[in-house]
């Protein structure tokens, strides 16, 4: 039996990272760009789409992993707000390559009334241009880079909030919602 002792990945995960990397090289997406069309399952298993908040301001945020730190007080920081949000005219959705059931687990647990929705494929991560090379203790991996997107009722994105350091982001946010 042979095991991989080197810190890069085996070779199948070798040549993902490679064109992940490779696929990721594109522009990124920035305020007046259209907002890149998707489908995938929400937290129930049901499809929901950028056409499903059509007319509406949408708040699109990604993070990495349910039920870890950062992640989870980003969602109960955007759960807490959600009223407002919704005053202001915006539904939120938060995006992660997690399943379905994941998600639902998440939710249930934390009492999130907020939409998420799972790319395990991580089509729509990449088109949004947030599946990207990260590094930890010297190993570098592609994962999620925290980002929020605030699209506007016209379908282009308004603002962009790239490396999300996650306290007072949902109030930010709802401040940009507010003045746009």
């Amino acid at each position: 039996m042979t095991k991989n002792l080197s810190n890069e990945p085996s070779g199948k995960a070798n040549k993902t990272l490679n064109n992940s990397l490779a696929n990721n090289s594109r522009k990124k997406l920035g305020p007046g760009d259209k907002a890149p069309d998707f489908e995938l399952p929400n937290d129930a298993g049901a499809k929901i789409s950028l056409s499903s908040f059509a007319g509406n301001k949408l708040v699109l945020y990604f993070y990495p992993k349910d039920d870890t730190s950062g992640c989870t007080k980003e969602a109960i920081g955007f759960n807490g707000l959600r009223d407002d949000f919704k005053k202001a005219g915006a539904a939120i959705l938060g995006v992660s390559p997690d399943t379905v059931a994941s998600h639902a687990k998440f939710k249930a647990k934390h009492k999130l009334g907020l939409a998420l929705a799972s790319d395990e494929s991580k089509t729509m991560l990449e088109a949004y241009g947030v599946w990207a090379e990260k590094s930890m203790y010297g190993r570098k991996y592609m994962g999620v880079e925290r980002t929020t997107f605030l699209i506007g009722k016209d379908g282009r994105i308004a603002t962009v909030w790239n490396k999300v350091k996650v306290p007072g982001h949902a109030g930010a946010v709802l401040e940009a919602v507010k003045a746009l």
